[in-house]
């Protein structure tokens, strides 16, 4: 399978990057070409920053950064500079975007209700995914959820719903109880999308097979669907006989003939099939932050928590 796994770390940084920028620039867009026409809110600070403009027609992005500077000071003095630089990174981006692309609002380029919360959902999702993909963010309750997990042992999704649910509920005098309806239909997308981009798109299926035929049917595999098998030894629970295991990781279209090739050559297999939302590894997938990276980011974290300890 074509891999898209940059090499190097300079190349590793300006994909990493690239991707945040195109993550904050399809979440702009989903805010200005859908959810801002159709006066509909949203959660964290954007949504403040919207629920503002719709008051006083100041501009959402320079709202967003404003409101950010003291989380960005709080995601430094807590997790270090650079968890700080990528969340800096992050907002400053987003928050130049929404107003860069603000014009296409006056656009209007869909006046049902319902298709904007879904749309809009939609293209903020996947935005918002991609930035979360490559282990950044774009700074407000994302980092106020990760600060209260660390000192608190409160878990980070509950802590976002619940200041979510405040800040679109103290919202709702700026809309009608229609527009409210749709803004939690669009949160919904938004979650959904961003959850589903963050983990991986790429729905590979894992397969383990239990098979007394167990050899033939890895040689099979490897020479008719080319994908690579891992063959354990086991036995079985009650008759102690010994069983071959495999496990293989297909895409979707090579399910059906891994099945043939299990029923081929032993009917009474046992063959678990399961969804898989990312693999990583040789063939699969796109390289997200380094270790390197990453290990100094834990390095600064324990060695502040550390001196808070002191």
């Amino acid at each position: 399978m074509f891999s898209l796994v940059p090499t190097g770390p300079v190349t590793r940084h300006i994909v990493r990057y690239a991707q945040i920028v195109l993550g904050a620039l399809l979440t702009s867009l989903g805010y200005n070409l859908f959810l801002i026409p159709a006066h509909l809110l949203t959660g964290g600070i954007s949504g403040i920053a919207i629920v503002i403009y719709y008051l006083t027609g100041l501009p959402v992005g320079a709202q967003n950064f404003v409101y950010n500077l003291p989380i960005l000071y709080l995601a430094y003095r807590v997790f270090g500079r650079h968890y700080a630089f990528d969340t800096i990174f992050g907002t400053v981006v987003l928050s130049v975007l929404l107003d860069l692309t603000h014009f296409v609002v006056d656009w209007n380029v869909c006046a049902n209700i319902v298709l904007n919360s879904v749309f809009g959902g939609v293209l903020t999702g996947i935005g918002f995914g991609m930035v979360f993909r490559v282990n950044a963010n774009t700074g407000g309750l994302d980092v106020v959820g990760a600060v209260v997990k660390k000192y608190y042992a409160i878990d980070m999704g509950t802590v976002i719903f619940v200041l979510n649910f405040l800040i679109v509920a103290g919202s709702a005098f700026v809309c009608t109880l229609e527009e409210m309806l749709f803004t939690f239909i669009s949160i919904y997308v938004i979650a959904e999308l961003t959850n589903r981009v963050a983990a991986g798109l790429n729905r590979e299926k894992s397969i383990v097979i239990i098979s007394g035929e167990a050899e033939k049917i890895c040689n099979d595999i490897m020479e008719n669907v080319h994908r690579g098998v891992t063959y354990l030894d086991g036995r079985g629970g009650l008759t102690k006989e010994p069983r071959g295991i495999l496990f293989a990781v297909v895409s979707l279209t090579q399910v059906g003939r891994v099945k043939t090739i299990v029923r081929h050559h032993d009917p009474q297999a046992f063959m678990i099939v399961s969804d898989t939302s990312e693999v990583t590894g040789k063939g699969f997938t796109l390289e997200c932050e380094s270790y390197a990276d990453a290990k100094r980011k834990w390095e600064e974290q324990k060695a502040r928590h550390r001196a808070a300890s002191d």
